[in-house]
């Protein structure tokens, strides 16, 4: 049976995201958290890969206990297990530290088959999660997948088709294998009323860094991350455009003339 995991995150909702311009600090207060809407892609692939030649899901993310809001949305739409990782030792983790705590909680429940990603998250945007955690795993790495054509449990390969910069490469690959998930092909799921209710009563495993055998303490969390940001600052905005339309094209051109003769003088 194919063992799959996908990994997740719960983000701010960035579109309502505001910044202290005194501190440099995010203002979270009143902000809701949601699923990372590329995670939620790679959530869908995967779900399809399980329909279409079996196995087991398994989704996991690292946060605070509120982020456990984020897996039962993942259970609510068909996923078999969620898995928790908390623990105050992992706060201010970066994609280094975070990929590896993420890895070491998956040694506990065992192997895995196929891994999944979404390509990017809101609010870092670094795209590094997958190459990571790929290497983390020992595994091959298939980026910006755009569908997984073929999966074969027997022979330990699998056919998927990827975007580059210059078309679409069908390739085939070992596994295990991770996949960085494009959307067109995994729109979001929508769960059902039945998957809500039984996602509300659904269990969730909780892993903390006391749960993790061997876990070097120095690599995770705040010690284990060498990117510190020191502060953050809005961009400088230009000032706004000015829209010139005095109704033809010679009035127009006339009074364009006009302000670059003002702002010579």
């Amino acid at each position: 049976m194919l063992r799959l995991l996908c990994c997740v995150k719960q983000v701010p909702d960035i579109d309502q995201l505001r910044m202290d311009p005194e501190t440099g600090s995010l203002i979270r207060a009143g902000v809701p958290s949601i699923m990372n809407p590329q995670d939620a892609n790679a959530l869908s692939a995967a779900l399809k890969v399980r329909e279409t030649w079996g196995g087991e899901l398994t989704v996991v993310t690292m946060g605070p206990p509120g982020a456990e809001t984020v897996l039962r949305e993942c259970l609510a739409v068909g996923a078999d297990h969620a898995v928790l990782v908390t623990d105050r030792a992992f706060g201010s983790a970066d994609t280094l530290a975070t990929s590896y705590t993420i890895r070491a909680a998956a040694s506990t429940l065992g192997d895995f088959d196929m891994i999944f990603c979404g390509k990017e998250s809101l609010d870092g945007a670094t795209g590094q999660m997958g190459a990571q955690l790929a290497q983390r795993f020992d595994c091959a790495l298939v980026s910006s997948a755009l569908l997984i054509k073929e999966v074969d449990e027997q022979a330990r390969t699998a056919v998927a088709d990827r975007r580059l910069e210059t078309g679409v490469e069908t390739l085939e690959v070992r596994l295990p294998a991770l996949f960085t998930v494009e959307r067109p092909n995994y729109p979001t799921r929508i769960p059902s009323l039945k998957g809500k209710l039984a996602a509300k009563k659904a269990a969730v495993t909780v892993i903390t860094s006391q749960d993790i055998p061997g876990l070097d303490t120095s690599r995770i969390g705040d010690p284990g991350s060498p990117t510190k940001v020191p502060r953050m600052f809005p961009p400088l905005l230009p000032e706004p455009g000015v829209i010139i339309d005095e109704g033809s094209a010679e009035a127009s051109a006339a009074r364009l003339l006009r302000i670059i003769a003002e702002q010579r003088s």
